[in-house]
């Protein structure tokens, strides 16, 4: 740690004994900012997609006028655009998406399985077919940054999954086109039907499709508010298309003991501190000393961060926790049900068993959350806000359906037949039986 560090004021992270708190102030120092959505934006929200379905490709570019400010001259980006945006980067910069793409594949591809053929009864095989989803629709925000990754971590999997038609949205700058670092990660992704909309509206173009977006079946993708709200009404709706996962704020939980280094510490707190103003960071450390140390390494990195007042926002919904050892941090851990879980401890594989919930999880003190959102393989798209705790982070499954197959012989429904009448009976459901029984006969069936 450096000496200005040493030297800084108190940190602005507020710090907190776990064993001296009640039920109450326990579940409060692990509640999240608050999310709710107003009735005037799901009202909102509502308008603009009913705005797309009725006006088309028209009620797009006048919302992208009136919500970007700008007017793109196409809604889908041109080729030759794509050449300009891949002239713009430095060499640097496209091996550097190169290389998160190929780690990002080598992960995705380990996904792939061979489902098993079980034979359940004699003469009964059941299995599993793979089939991957048809149309998929990848958002990709823009925001206070562009986000390149975001590419990268959807257009892979669909790409593996071979999804017959893949599609980006992502909003266009003041030149009516998305970053070119967006462009040229599409390109390199193998998708190169890039559509300049963002927001709410590109989630309805998506889900019902417009003279020049195709519908699609699913959608993928981080957003604000707004995108979030619309994929969830699309969802519901029969002819809509189907969400990936629930998506929340930014957040992560670090474990770490008396073994780590604080300014690293500090950093991954930054480092999602800095998403945004509601996102949530927590430090979790059987040691009162190294959370001292942490607190005042925050405020010193702070000071010289870019977009120090979002992180300073975010380090206001934050704290410290410190508990009594290492097993009842992860017991925190697994209540609070992360997105991002930092284990800066020694040996720290040892400690997985212990690990019941969380999006994904960075193991030891050369694992930066941030290695994860870019290049280490895995995926970033991630349940947030304690939905870890029934959802995944994304994967190759997600852009894939699995049927089911059942085939069956003549010993094998004179083997089962009679189990499954009466079970059908069992719930008043003659007909069922009765499909059994036209085919092996009454007697047969009572066996």
């Amino acid at each position: 740690m450096s000496t200005q560090a040493r030297n800084a004021p108190a940190g602005a992270l507020a710090i907190l004994d776990w064993q001296g708190l009640d039920s109450g102030q326990r579940r409060a120092a692990l509640a999240r900012p608050p999310q709710g959505v107003s009735d005037e934006r799901r009202r909102e929200t509502a308008r603009i997609i009913a705005s797309v379905r009725a006006g088309g490709d028209a009620a797009l570019a006048e919302l992208t006028e009136r919500l970007d400010g700008v007017r793109p001259a196409a809604l889908r980006v041109p080729a030759d655009a794509f050449d300009a945006a891949e002239a713009s980067l430095t060499e640097v910069q496209r091996a550097a998406i190169r290389r998160a793409i190929d780690t990002v594949t080598t992960f995705h591809e380990a996904q792939r399985y061979e489902p098993p053929v079980v034979q359940t009864a004699p003469g009964v095989r059941c299995s599993t077919v793979i089939r991957a989803i048809g149309r998929v629709g990848l958002y990709v925000p823009a925001g206070s940054a562009p986000l390149p990754s975001a590419v990268i971590m959807l257009a892979v999997p669909a790409r593996i999954a071979d999804c017959e038609r893949r599609i980006i949205c992502s909003p266009p700058g003041a030149d009516g086109l998305p970053d070119p670092s967006v462009l040229v990660a599409a390109r390199y992704c193998g998708v190169e039907e890039v559509y300049a909309v963002g927001g709410a509206q590109a989630v309805a173009a998506m889900a019902y499709g417009t003279e020049s977006i195709p519908s699609c079946d699913k959608i993928f993708g981080p957003g604000n508010a707004w995108v979030t709200e619309a994929k969830l009404q699309v969802s519901l709706d029969p002819d809509g298309a189907a969400l990936d996962l629930p998506a929340g704020p930014s957040e992560v939980l670090v474990i770490a003991d008396d073994s780590a280094d604080p300014s690293a510490v500090a950093a991954d707190l930054l480092s999602q501190a800095e998403h945004g103003p509601d996102s949530q960071v927590l430090l979790v450390t059987p040691s009162r000393g190294l959370a001292d140390t942490v607190a005042e390494e925050v405020d010193f990195q702070l000071a010289s961060l870019p977009r120090r007042d979002i992180a300073a926002q975010a380090i206001a919904n934050s704290r410290m926790l410190v508990v009594d050892s290492l097993e009842q941090a992860l017991v925190v851990s697994n209540s609070y049900g992360p997105e991002h879980l930092i284990l800066a401890v020694d040996d720290a594989r040892r400690w997985t068993g212990s690990i019941r919930v969380a999006g994904s999880v960075f193991l030891g003190h050369y694992a930066p959350e941030s290695l994860g959102d870019y290049c280490s393989g895995t995926n970033h798209v991630l349940p947030t806000y304690g939905y870890a705790k029934a959802w995944s982070g994304l994967g190759l499954a997600d852009f894939q359906r699995r049927i089911s197959v059942q085939e069956v012989t003549l010993q094998g429904l004179e083997e089962l037949g009679p189990t499954a009448v009466t079970l059908a009976r069992l719930e008043g459901l003659e007909a069922h039986a009765r499909a059994v029984i036209v085919r092996i006969g009454e007697g047969d069936a009572e066996s």
